[in-house]
């Protein structure tokens, strides 16, 4: 993406990005894909590519990035053994990448502070034995785990990632997967689309003891089936996000708007647009979150490299940075980095 280079906002404030991923698609790979239908697959085709060397240097673009948060993406899984510990490569993978980082070769940046990985907790109890073998590769920096429920009646609305019913978070064999996490001391990151948010409202409240972190807002809709429906859908979100903000263990992740989901028209744009101007169309999403959970329930992330079909790194942080110009030195420091770092337990 070719963007307009911005001055950086309050170079000096610590920010911890708390959600981001790596991947590696090797050429052969890419050209054998089918032409992309879906702006997700556009963004696969922009960033085949990111790992160890994209990622720090994105973190060192101009902005104070001192840690990240590394987010399951499937990357690096075991290409043999049994099916339901192959995901625990990812973890083997990652804790790589924050040892090369943690021995100062970049500088001061600690990339991958924390891991969150995948783990089927569908499996139901046994899967502690997953969550184990995480706990065993990750070098002292396993954090949790993610799965994902995003599901629609419309496949237009996840496109490639549309691979699942709905109704995940809500199953017997789910939660009983699910109550392996607390004992462990484990978190739980959730992805699902707007519309499912009532299953997370009921997850966090059958778990009271469990730290879930919403991730991207909850993901409001502007396409296939939600297409020019996001504005009349955003007082549902509202209410929802607000009967979620009672569950005093979830917290949320204030991002992933650059995605292709919520139909912004910033998505894709050409010219990019600039930080003023995403941050004008995700005010409302934004604004609405920290007045729910407070700022200490709040954190930016910059769900790198899928955010890249709307805005480069540093732009989507003078974003954010925008969106904060009201918030106080002690909110500031809560959303750009104290929450996620209370949340994934880093020492940084």
């Amino acid at each position: 993406m070719t963007q307009a280079r911005e001055q950086i906002l309050e170079p000096d404030l610590p920010i911890i990005d708390p959600h981001h991923h790596l991947w590696d698609r090797p050429a052969t790979v890419m050209a054998a894909l089918p032409p992309p239908k879906h702006g997700f697959e556009h963004v696969i085709r922009m960033s085949p590519r990111y790992m160890t060397e994209e990622l720090v240097a994105d973190m060192q673009s101009g902005h104070n990035v001192i840690a990240t948060v590394y987010m399951e993406c499937g990357s690096m899984y075991r290409a043999d053994g049994p099916a339901e510990l192959r995901p625990v490569g990812e973890t083997e993978f990652v804790n790589g990448v924050a040892a090369v980082t943690a021995s100062g070769r970049f500088g001061n940046v600690r990339a991958c502070a924390g891991i969150v990985s995948h783990a089927d907790l569908k499996l139901g109890s046994p899967v502690a034995r997953v969550l184990e073998a995480h706990m065993a590769a990750g070098g002292g920096r396993f954090r949790g785990i993610r799965q994902s429920a995003s599901a629609d009646a419309d496949p237009d609305v996840l496109g490639p990632l549309h691979r699942q019913g709905p109704g995940l978070y809500l199953s017997d064999d789910f939660r009983k997967g699910f109550a392996e996490l607390a004992p462990l001391g484990l978190s739980f990151d959730a992805w699902m689309l707007e519309p499912q948010l009532p299953d997370l409202i009921s997850l966090a409240r059958a778990f009271p003891d469990t730290d879930i972190i919403l991730d991207h807002v909850g993901t409001p809709l502007g396409v296939g089936a939600y297409a020019g429906k996001r504005g009349e859908r955003f007082g549902i979100w509202r209410d929802n996000i607000r009967e979620l903000a009672k569950s005093p263990k979830v917290n949320v992740k204030l991002g992933g708007l650059a995605m292709v989901f919520p139909g912004f028209d910033s998505f894709m744009s050409d010219p990019p647009t600039s930080s003023e101007g995403l941050a004008a169309e995700w005010k409302p999403y934004i604004e609405t979150c920290i007045e729910a959970f407070g700022p200490d329930r709040c954190m930016f992330e910059s769900n790198f490299p899928v955010d890249l079909g709307s805005c480069t790194y540093d732009v989507l942080w003078n974003a954010f940075k925008v969106l904060a110009r009201g918030a106080s030195a002690d909110e500031k420091a809560a959303l750009f980095a104290g929450t996620a770092r209370r949340v994934y337990t880093l020492a940084v």
